[in-house]
């Protein structure tokens, strides 16, 4: 592979990861409005874990997917263990954007649907990375 090609495989991975951000963020706004409050929450969660995913993928487009979906389900296991305190909740509070990044309360299910969003998310790369490397 030559310098040239490496990045514009680089270039094509970031371009890949900002518009599955994008995607992931509209999903999201699509299942809470389809789904209303509470049949949302479970997928937001999955969905909040892909998100991060794919901004791991976006800033380090070379990482693999194992490495992307266990930095992106630690990150999501460490903003809902965090909840066990009261930062959380007080920034929360006082800001919107905070509100959705941190959350405000612990909720012992959420860790097993940031599973399945880092689990999914890991499966669709490794089969682009397949996709990509038999083609």
């Amino acid at each position: 592979m030559t310098g040239v090609d490496r990045v514009t495989g680089v270039g094509r991975s970031r371009l890949v990861a900002a518009v599955a951000a994008a995607l992931t963020v509209a999903a999201g706004l699509g299942v809470r409005a389809a789904a209303g409050g509470g049949g949302a929450k479970y997928a937001g969660d999955a969905l909040y874990t892909v998100l991060i995913y794919a901004l791991v993928v976006l800033v380090a487009p070379r990482v693999g997917p194992l490495v992307a979906a266990g930095t992106a389900l630690a990150f999501s296991w460490a903003v809902e263990f965090a909840q066990l305190t009261d930062v959380p909740a007080e920034l929360s509070a006082r800001s919107t954007a905070a509100r959705l990044v941190l959350g405000s309360t612990f909720n012992a299910p959420d860790l097993f649907w940031y599973g399945v969003g880092a689990a999914g998310a890991g499966c669709v790369h490794a089969w682009a990375a397949r996709r990509r490397t038999a083609g």
